[in-house]
């Protein structure tokens, strides 16, 4: 099926690209979010009609996120969790947990723009993680996990 897109998508193509994608994954994602529309003649003519409205969108969108990055940047979180003897803590240290300490702090941050490829939290320590502003803005923070018993 092929789709227009509205927006950058990883690892799928840029704003005004035209690309094949399977059915589900248009009906699905692609289409309900926004993000892309049937390649058609008319609506390839009113993407045309409107590409420097969303490259402009895009644009701001990307110089936001470069911004909430250098702002980021360098940030060391700390976070006190319930630990036993070990530094194993009763629970984890999700997501939610970390994105919940960052807006406290002072920097609106999303749960799904922070990036855990190994998993929750589950011991005291020093890790580094990723947040994903935005599809060209990565930036690494370091969160120091304290345990209290």
């Amino acid at each position: 099926m092929e789709v227009i897109l509205l927006e950058k998508i990883d690892n799928l193509g840029t704003l005004g690209d035209r690309v094949n994608v399977r059915p589900g994954f248009a009906r699905n994602y692609l289409l309900p979010q926004g993000k892309a529309k049937f390649a058609t003649a008319e609506n390839i003519a009113e993407f045309e009609a409107r590409r420097a409205e969303l490259e402009k969108a895009a644009a701001e969108a990307l110089a936001a996120a470069e911004a909430r990055k250098a702002q980021l940047e360098g940030t060391v979180l700390e976070i006190t969790a319930k630990s036993g003897g070990e530094g194993k803590l009763f629970g984890s240290i999700g997501p939610a947990d970390i994105a919940d300490a960052l807006t406290a702090k002072g920097t609106e941050v999303e749960k799904k723009e922070v990036r855990m490829p190994e998993g929750p939290l589950r011991t005291t320590g020093e890790f580094e993680l990723v947040l994903h502003l935005h599809t060209d803005v990565d930036v690494d923070i370091r969160v120091v996990v304290i345990g209290e018993e």
